[in-house]
């Protein structure tokens, strides 16, 4: 499988749309995709990260998430879009499936940071990042997600 093939970028964003809970117009509003696609290519290759895609494409989440070789790596993608980290992954994972020299765990662009999904799904600014206006501090918080169903 060929990871530069366009529809790849676009399974990515599919898989990321099911997995955040966010909208492709949030997502894409964010900048960040680009970025995620090819950080994630960069530390587990090419070949591992078009088979997550791949089984996404054809069978959905579920068999990642309980996949001991994808899991982690889904898990990871979850918090680039939240938090804008990447997580090392584990010693045993390593072990089992190896993966790129440049797992380790780091923020993977100061400017991704106050892009974060956390920020909009807890209905704050970034601290330091984007400062809300003047005088907004006298405002209770707004917040943006989605009400509970009564049950």
């Amino acid at each position: 499988m060929n990871i530069d093939a366009p529809e790849f970028m676009e399974y990515f964003l599919d898989f990321s749309i099911v997995a955040t809970g966010f909208s492709r117009f949030d997502l894409l509003g964010t900048g960040q995709t680009s970025l995620y696609f090819d950080t994630v290519r960069g530390i587990i290759g090419g070949e591992m990260f078009a088979e997550l895609l791949q089984i996404f494409h054809d069978r959905g989440l579920d068999p990642i998430l309980v996949s001991p070789k994808l899991g982690p790596i889904a898990r990871n993608i979850i918090k680039l879009w939240y938090i804008a980290t990447w997580e090392e992954l584990s010693p045993i994972w390593h072990e089992m499936f190896g993966a790129g020299l440049n797992d380790a765990t780091f923020i993977v662009a100061p400017y991704a940071y106050p892009e974060g999904l956390l920020w909009k799904t807890i209905g704050v600014n970034p601290p330091a990042a984007k400062p809300p206006g003047y005088g907004t501090w006298s405002a209770p918080p707004v917040s943006i997600a989605p009400a509970a169903k009564p049950s």
